[in-house]
């Protein structure tokens, strides 16, 4: 049963909106359509501007591509405060502050609720935060009110489509489409953008730079490391971010596929035989999503309290982060300027030492935040054994009991944890630093999404096509 924390939203799960599950049995069709709608609208809403702003925004632009965000528009806060408040209340769960049973439809219903609240709650929170920090500049209390609640309906929307999806009028969920959409997006802008009269009269993607190259019959080396009038290397797309994309997007496919296999077998049923995989990803992009949602914190409040008269000037606020510029919005020191990923070989080579500690910084998080999911996700080797145990396995040639099994484990799956959490953090920390298209945090969970996509769209034709395997597949 829940504890008294969830037991709280018992009564605010009345007021909450709900996106109704399906009384019938949705045809495949009629789930891909629904799985489009819910993308056509998550892409309007991206490219309808706020209320009086022109343009505007936190200068994040690494961050917005893993939060489905788009700068100035509806989508300014994107799936944040979702996957913000779903994380907290999973870890507070974990790490058993708070008493819940997940398995339990009472409490699901409980914890369903709760994230929902703690969503529009920081939701409203954040889009504070950007008012209050100028984000959009001087703006009058009309304007404010109007944008806060644009966000926050916004916020909602985005909580609603995602909702709609994972109760099974659609397939997946609208987080992972709308990050997917991001991604896809990000690589095509980089690819063949087109910006005429921006850039020095250069085009803003890789390809159309490539053919001005070409065509001017300058050296192919312009295409590879882009300069302004000036001569100073730029951090616009290059040729080598794209084969910085497509190296990586390789490697993590390869990864994906890397795993030790353990034998099992069933103890009632000789003959009964299996493997057990332990990915060398055991726990997916998770440690890299948490430490970017850490590190956008961290540069969301650095704004805000530099924004402000006292904070400008402080040695503390100093410390957290500070900005410079024309406007006075870009990262010039502080820490969140060193957890801020640099924008491809012109930050790196401006700034040497600010690469090298980003890259540190993003590994050793990713491996503190593995080892963190590894017990609070239930991926550990003594919850690993006891279910193995449970659903009659055993390790051939060991006895069938819990305290032999976690043994083996313990063997792999804390190395594999670390392991797996230090090649993740550092694939998406150098990415960046070759200016990889959509980020290397982008392209991890494109790769992981694309696959679970996969796997979810022959497991609804199979389900289609055989409606006796419909309660096997789940």
């Amino acid at each position: 049963m829940a504890g008294k924390f969830l037991s709280l939203f018992g009564p605010l799960s009345r007021f909450m909106p709900e996106v109704s599950s399906p009384t019938r049995k949705v045809s495949f069709n009629e789930k891909l359509f629904w799985t489009a709608m819910a993308l056509i609208i998550y892409l309007v809403m991206s490219e309808i501007q706020l209320f009086n702003v022109a343009s505007g925004g936190s200068d994040f632009q690494n961050f917005r591509i893993i939060f489905a965000s788009n700068q100035g528009t509806l989508t300014e806060l994107g799936i944040g405060p979702i996957v913000t408040g779903g994380l907290i209340l999973q870890l507070l769960i974990g790490a058993n502050i708070i008493n819940a049973d997940l398995g339990n439809t009472e409490d699901r219903a409980l914890f369903t609720a709760a994230t929902k609240v703690l969503s529009i709650v920081l939701t409203g929170v954040q889009a504070g935060a950007y008012l209050i920090g100028g984000v959009y500049g001087a703006l009058d209390g009309f304007t404010s009110i109007i944008i806060f609640i644009q966000l926050v309906c916004a916020g909602i929307m985005l909580m609603l489509l995602d909702e709609m999806l994972q109760k099974g009028w659609g397939i997946g969920s609208g987080i992972s489409l709308f990050i997917l959409a991001g991604v896809a997006q990000r690589i095509m802008w980089d690819s063949f953008g087109i910006t005429p009269g921006m850039y020095d009269g250069n085009m803003y993607g890789a390809f159309l730079s490539l053919g001005q190259t070409i065509m001017s019959g300058d050296s192919l080396l312009y295409a590879f490391f882009r300069f302004d009038s000036e001569g100073t290397l730029t951090t616009l797309p290059t040729m080598l971010g794209f084969i910085a994309t497509v190296i990586i997007f390789i490697v993590v496919i390869y990864l994906e596929g890397v795993r030790v296999e353990l034998p099992i077998s069933h103890a009632n049923y000789r003959g009964f035989r299996g493997k057990y995989p332990i990915k060398l990803l055991y726990v997916s992009n998770l440690p890299v999503i948490f430490a970017s949602a850490l590190f956008s914190n961290v540069y969301v409040f650095a704004q805000l309290l530099a924004s402000q008269s006292w904070g400008q000037n402080n040695f503390w606020v100093g410390l957290l982060g500070t900005f410079g510029g024309e406007e006075g919005t870009t990262l010039v020191g502080g820490l969140a300027y060193y957890v801020t990923a640099p924008s491809g070989l012109a930050d790196v080579i401006a700034d040497p030492l600010r690469g090298l500690i980003y890259v540190v910084i993003m590994v050793i998080f990713a491996v503190i935040f593995s080892l963190t999911w590894l017990e609070v996700g239930g991926l550990g080797p003594s919850t690993v054994a006891k279910q193995l145990v449970d659903s009659g396995m055993q390790i051939p040639g060991f006895r069938r009991s819990g305290k032999s099994i976690e043994l083996i484990l313990q063997r792999y799956i804390p190395a594999v944890t670390v392991l797996g959490g230090a090649i993740i953090g550092f694939i998406a920390a150098v990415a960046g630093l070759f200016g990889a298209f959509g980020t290397g945090t982008g392209i991890l969970l494109a790769v992981g999404i694309l696959y679970q996509y996969y796997q979810l769209l022959v497991q609804e034709q199979v389900a289609e096509m055989y409606p006796a395997f419909g309660k096997v597949l789940g």
